[in-house]
C-alpha cells in the first residue's frame, strides 16, 4: 500500500497536471507568461488566440496565399525578443496548445536569409501545421526583419549574422522549451525540429552545434554548404545573364525538360516521366541545337553553353568542382527553372537576388558590387574564410547527436531548382564514411524524392505525407514516421508519398502514390498493376 504522505503527493501533481489540461484554465495562465522571465529576453506579449480566429499579423504572409487558420484550435500566442548581443533583436513567437497538448515542442526553421516568422497554415507547415497536431512550437525570424531574398541588413553587423547563421534557431530553442515549461508547469517530453531549405541547414547546425537541444530533426534540402550554394547560385546568374546573347527564355524550358526525360525517363526501366536517379542521367542538351532559325523549341549555341554550365556547376580557375550542378528533367512549371535559374527576364531570378545579395552584403559588404565581377578562384575562398564557420552546417561528425539519441531524417526531391539533391546525397555519404554505415543507419535516414521540386510540388510525389495523406499515419507522413522512430525505436525504411491532381490543392484528390525508400534502396515497379499506385512497388537494392 502507498504510504499516505506520497499518496497526497501524487494526488497533489495529478490535480496540478490535469489543472493545466482545462481549456477554461489556459487564458489566465496564457496571460501569465507576459510575467516571465527569461535569459536575455523580453516576452511582449501572452495573448489567449480562440480556436479559429487567428489571423495574420499586419505585413506578415503565409507560404500558401489565402492560408486560412480557421481550423486552428485555441492556443496561447507568446511574443518576445531574445538580445544575446548590443546588436542582437530576435524576435520569436510561441505557440501553446490550450488543451490537448501532445507533450512535444516543435522548432520551426526559415527559408533563404528568413527575416519573419513562418506562420505556415494548418496541415502544411509552420507554426498553425505543429499547434494544429498538438505541439507546443516556436519560430523566430532569426534577428532581423526583411524578405527573405533581400540581405541588406548585414553589413556592419557581425552579431546579426551569427544570429542569423546558427544563434537565433538554438536561443529561440531555448526559451521556446522554458515558456511551454512555464505553461503546462512540465517540460516536453520530447523535441523535434522540422524544416527545409534554409531551414534544412538549420536542422543540421542544430544536430551538430546543440547536439542537445533536439531529440528529432528532419532537414529537407538542406542548404548546408552555404558558402558554395550561394557561390553555385551567382554562377548560373553569370552564365545566363553576363552576355545577352546566353539567356535562356522561360518559353524554352518545356522543350529542354522534355528533351531530359526523352533520354533519362526509362533509364530505371519505367516510363513514368520521373527520372529516378538523375546522377545516372547523360543527357546531352546539344539535341537541342537551333538547325534553322532560333525558335522556343530550340536553342542557339551561346544558350547550349550557359544550360551546360548550369547543369555542371561552379569550378574554380583549374577546373575543381565547388558544387554540384543543377539535375534535368523538370525545368518547366511551378517552382522550376522560371522561378529559380532563368526568371521571367534577366535579373529577376531567385538564384540572381540570392547570389548578388549574399556577395554583396554578406562577403563584401560593398553596395556597388556586381555578379559579373565574381572571381571563383578567390572570391569564394574569401567567403569560406569570412563566413564558412558560421554559415555552413557541414560538419559530418554527429556522433554527439547519435549518442545522445537523437534521429535524423533527410529528404530531397530529386529534380529541386533551388538546392541540388547531389547536395544532400555528398552530406549523407561523408556521414556514413565518417561513422561507418552500420552506426550511421542506426540514427540517420535519407530519402530523395524522384520528380519532387525543392521542399515540394514537381511532377512526383511529394515527400510530406499531409499532401494527400493522413496525418499521424507514420507510413505516409515523415512527421510522424520520425515520432515514431524516435519514441518507439521502428526506423522508417519507406514512407509513402502523395501527389495531389492538382498542385497545392488537397480537395482535387490524389493522382499518385509512390513509395520513397531510405537510400541505397530504391522503389522498383513489380511489373503489374498501375503505375500510379505505391502498393505495385517494392524497395529493393538498385
Amino acid at each position: 500500500m502507498m504510504p499516505k504522505t506520497v499518496a497526497v503527493g501524487v494526488l497533489i501533481v495529478f490535480l496540478h497536471e490535469m489543472s493545466y489540461a482545462q481549456p477554461g484554465q489556459a487564458p489566465g495562465r496564457c496571460e501569465s507568461l507576459q510575467g516571465l522571465k527569461l535569459p536575455d529576453t523580453v516576452i511582449t506579449s501572452a495573448q489567449f488566440v480562440a480556436a479559429g480566429a487567428f489571423v495574420l499579423p499586419p505585413g506578415a504572409t503565409s507560404l500558401l496565399p489565402g492560408a486560412s487558420f480557421k481550423t486552428v484550435p485555441a492556443f496561447c500566442r507568446v511574443t518576445g525578443v531574445i538580445r544575446p548581443t548590443s546588436d542582437s533583436d530576435i524576435r520569436f513567437e510561441v505557440w501553446l496548445p490550450g488543451a490537448g497538448w501532445n507533450g512535444n515542442f516543435q522548432g520551426m526553421g526559415n527559408g533563404g536569409f528568413a527575416g519573419a516568422i513562418d506562420y505556415g497554415a494548418p496541415g502544411f507547415t509552420g507554426l498553425a501545421a505543429a499547434v494544429s497536431r498538438g505541439s507546443a512550437t516556436a519560430a523566430t525570424d532569426t534577428g532581423h526583419q526583411g524578405r527573405d531574398n533581400d540581405a541588406r541588413w548585414a553589413p556592419g553587423h557581425p552579431e546579426k549574422v551569427v544570429d542569423y547563421g546558427y544563434r537565433a534557431i538554438h536561443l529561440m530553442t531555448v526559451q521556446g522549451k522554458a515558456t511551454t515549461t512555464a505553461f503546462y508547469g512540465k517540460a516536453p517530453r520530447r523535441s523535434y525540429f522540422i524544416s527545409c531549405s534554409n531551414g534544412g541547414r538549420q536542422g543540421l547546425m542544430e544536430a551538430q552545434r546543440y547536439p542537445g537541444d533536439y531529440d528529432g530533426i528532419i532537414s529537407g534540402a538542406p542548404a548546408n554548404f552555404f558558402t558554395h550554394l550561394i557561390a553555385g547560385h551567382a554562377w548560373n546568374a553569370q552564365a545566363l545573364e553576363a552576355d545577352p546573347a546566353s539567356y535562356i527564355s522561360a518559353r524554352k524550358l518545356p522543350a529542354i525538360e522534355a528533351a531530359a526525360l526523352a533520354a533519362c525517363d526509362a533509364l530505371d526501366g519505367l516510363k513514368d516521366g520521373l527520372i529516378d536517379d538523375p546522377a545516372r542521367c547523360r543527357f546531352d542538351p546539344g539535341v537541342l541545337l537551333c538547325k534553322d532559325e532560333e525558335s522556343d523549341g530550340c536553342l542557339t549555341a551561346p544558350q547550349l553553353a550557359a544550360l551546360r554550365k548550369v547543369y555542371d556547376g561552379p569550378r574554380d580557375a583549374t577546373g575543381k568542382s565547388l558544387f554540384p550542378g543543377y539535375a534535368p528533367g523538370a525545368e518547366a512549371g511551378l517552382l522550376g527553372w522560371g522561378q529559380w535559374i532563368t526568371g521571367t527576364a534577366p535579373g529577376t531570378s531567385a538564384q540572381s537576388a540570392f547570389g548578388t545579395n549574399f556577395f554583396k552584403y554578406m562577403v563584401f559588404e560593398d553596395e556597388a558590387w556586381d555578379y559579373r565581377r565574381l572571381d571563383y578562384a578567390r572570391d569564394v575562398q574569401v567567403a569560406d574564410r569570412k563566413l564558412g564557420t558560421i554559415l555552413n552546417a557541414t560538419d559530418p561528425d554527429l556522433k554527439a547527436f547519435q549518442a545522445r539519441g537523437g534521429k535524423l531524417i533527410l529528404y530531397h526531391g530529386g529534380c529541386d531548382a533551388a538546392i541540388p539533391l547531389q547536395n544532400t546525397v555528398n552530406y549523407y555519404n561523408s556521414v556514413v564514411t565518417r561513422l561507418g554505415k552500420k552506426q550511421a543507419d542506426s540514427f540517420v535516414r535519407f530519402f530523395s524524392a524522384p520528380g519532387m521540386k525543392h521542399c515540394l510540388l514537381g511532377p512526383g510525389p511529394n515527400m510530406f505525407g499531409q499532401f494527400g495523406a493522413p496525418m499521424g499515419d507514420a507510413d505516409h507522413d515523415v512527421t510522424a514516421a520520425l515520432e515514431r522512430w524516435v519514441e518507439q525505436g521502428v526506423a522508417p525504411d519507406r514512407i509513402v508519398a502523395a501527389k495531389w491532381k492538382l498542385d497545392l490543392n488537397r480537395d482535387s484528390g490524389i493522382a499518385r502514390t509512390r513509395p520513397l525508400c531510405a537510400r541505397p534502396r530504391v522503389a522498383r515497379y513489380k511489373g503489374s498493376g498501375s503505375i500510379d499506385e505505391a502498393e505495385n512497388f517494392v524497395c529493393t537494392t538498385r
